[in-house]
């Protein structure tokens, strides 16, 4: 399961510039004006793990897979959007399917770089990009509430679900998210729920993107936006997309030379990716082998059976058991069957519940 990120913000916000330096590709056309990026644009990352790089040093498998990242980049937002202006809200569809969204917001002063609006507040933009998410969501829930109105007429599960639908529609009239709404157990208004794939429903990170002499321990703009995601138990990220982009095209070394010049100890990437999955509740465990050292992602809780459905759904079917082994233990020992022996090799049934770092082979059968 590949983590799926949108970046959402203003114009001119850096959007495009953080894009284009965390998936170091450069079709993501970076410029001084509104609406540079028209097409989303959307590239798969590796996941940057120190442990999938000591377990292949040690299994010294045949190839490695890191987990993954889409970042989906969208045309920048203005005030009015959900109702057609700028780009309008054509940029809605390809964030949907995003497990998470990013709001980029810009907490720097540059004369040379214009604001949509004129001058830099980053709580105001939040306050703009929030306000047009929740008046695409009321139009969504609109249209699906009058799906289930004409259907309630001839069942009883449809009326039940128009019902809960109205008063979710009278939340996001009265500006509260759809985060919010508790959800009942009606399964026709869950389908409902899970098909619109409601914008305001899901996990915000607030990504401050500050310049240089702020990148280490921020500015009075990044505090501000910082202070909200806590008051909003929201995921938050400092970055500075002008370094970001500087890193591309350097080596390991030079790259942490430069962080280190800075005060910092890991890029912008690492930083949104730990906070994606620490917001989403994920984490990661290891199959490791002399053909494949792989990084598998998961929801944090999730039991063996699940865990091995994301290698194949057959995994899950005909589970019998898991053979775990923690990270540390695999690698304080010189090799797997050294770790059978002194005892450190577990086997585990459908109720394990598998931990971040583990190191697994499942047994099945279908």
């Amino acid at each position: 399961m590949a983590l799926s990120i949108g970046i959402v913000g203003l114009p001119n916000v850096g959007k495009s510039t953080l894009f284009n330096a965390l998936t170091k590709a450069q079709n993501a056309q970076a410029a001084n004006y509104p609406f540079c990026t028209i097409e989303p644009n959307k590239a798969t990352v590796a996941v940057p793990d120190t442990r999938v790089d000591a377990l292949t040093a040690k299994a010294k498998p045949k190839k490695t897979i890191h987990a993954s990242v889409d970042f989906i980049d969208i045309a920048g937002l203005v005030r009015g959007a959900s109702k057609g202006e700028g780009l309008g809200n054509q940029f809605l569809a390809n964030i949907r399917e995003c497990a998470a969204i990013v709001e980029v917001v810009r907490c720097f002063e540059d004369d040379n770089i214009t604001h949509v609006d004129g001058t830099v507040d980053p709580l105001r933009d939040i306050d703009t990009i929030e306000t047009e998410l929740l008046l695409a969501d009321i139009q969504s829930v609109e249209k699906r509430l009058e799906k289930l109105q004409k259907m309630a007429k001839g069942s009883k599960d449809a009326k039940a679900a128009a019902e809960i639908m109205q008063e979710l529609l009278a939340a996001l009239n009265d500006g509260k998210p759809a985060s919010t709404f508790a959800l009942p157990a009606n399964e026709a208004f869950l389908q409902s729920w899970r098909e619109l794939g409601l914008l305001t429903a899901k996990p915000v990170i607030y990504c401050a993107n500050v310049d240089e002499s702020a990148v280490a321990d921020g500015n009075e703009l990044s505090r501000r936006v910082e202070a909200l995601a806590a008051e909003r138990h929201a995921g938050f990220a400092r970055i500075c997309a002008k370094l970001e982009e500087e890193l591309q095209g350097l080596s390991a070394e030079e790259q942490a030379e430069m962080l280190s010049s800075y005060g910092i100890d890991e890029s912008g990437l690492v930083r949104i990716i730990r906070t994606g999955y620490a917001t989403l509740g994920l984490c990661s465990y290891f199959t490791a082998g002399p053909d494949e050292v792989r990084a598998w992602t998961i929801h944090k809780g999730w039991k063996a059976p699940q865990a091995a459905g994301v290698i194949h759904t057959d995994f899950e079917r005909g589970f019998i058991r898991a053979e775990v082994i923690s990270y540390d233990d695999y690698m304080s020992h010189e090799n797997e069957a050294a770790c059978r022996a002194d005892g450190v090799l577990r086997v585990e049934g459908k109720e394990y519940v598998v931990q971040d770092g583990d190191v697994m082979h499942f047994l099945f059968n279908v």
